[in-house]
């Protein structure tokens, strides 16, 4: 296979051997792509291709080969987006990690791709970061297969009440409370103004819970180093 100029952000990348490197690239038709770029370390000839290797910048990858890690033949810079600071280069790596722990390499996401860029150019903005963070973590979803319904009972069918409580169970979804509440429970109102892209304010906290535990289910139990690193630098 030979890959011509494809779409692509860098989100992952490690040091291998004397002078090249392991990539993690997410690219537009391609999908999470694991590519050896050789020779661009300090010191070898391609060295200066390493200053466009970098996470969270629009880039245009030629690379070939057959195996499950391809070979990296060419960058050219895309568009370019303003430098992630502070708690939004954060987000950022938090996004990447995601991508990293939850996609299986080589299946196209589009979609996903785009929501990416997107969400990519906003954060480079002045935008809140929240809404557009679990923006994102509900296309993630969605492309995964796994579309979060906030304004149906999966329990019922019916319509979810805004004077109501619902909890979330994974692998069904959002469920009334009949009884005492257990578990991860949200106020109706809420789940009604997430359905219509409302995650500020009083919302925000608990679509961060919801989204949370919506992903925690593909995560796992190892814990995101993004969030590590978030909550030391924040110390």
């Amino acid at each position: 296979m030979r890959v011509q100029l494809q779409p692509a952000y860098v989100i992952h990348r490690r040091p291998y051997r004397d002078s090249s490197a392991l990539l993690d690239v997410f690219t537009a038709e391609y999908g999470r792509v694991g590519l050896i770029a050789r020779g661009v370390r300090r010191g070898s000839r391609s060295a200066g291709k390493a200053a466009l290797l970098q996470p969270f910048r629009p880039l245009l990858l030629s690379f070939s080969g057959r195996a499950e890690l391809k070979t990296l033949m060419a960058i050219e810079p895309a568009n370019a987006l303003s430098p992630l600071r502070g708690s939004r280069l954060f987000s950022g790596l938090y996004m990447n990690e995601l991508l990293i722990r939850l996609l299986h390499r080589d299946d196209p996401y589009p979609g996903l791709f785009a929501a990416y860029g997107m969400t990519l150019t906003a954060l480079g903005g002045f935008a809140p970061v929240d809404p557009l963070l679990r923006r994102f973590e509900l296309d993630l979803l969605e492309n995964l297969g796994y579309r979060l319904v906030l304004d149906t009972d999966s329990g019922s069918g019916k319509l979810v009440r805004a004077d109501a409580r619902y909890r979330y169970e994974p692998g069904r979804g959002l469920i009334a409370c009949d009884g005492p509440a257990v578990g991860t429970v949200f106020a109706g109102s809420d789940l009604l103004a997430m359905a219509r892209g409302d995650f500020a304010g009083a919302v925000r906290l608990p679509a961060r819970r919801l989204l949370r535990a919506a992903l925690a289910v593909h995560l796992g139990d190892m814990p995101l180093r993004s969030r590590e690193l978030f909550s030391s630098a924040r110390r």
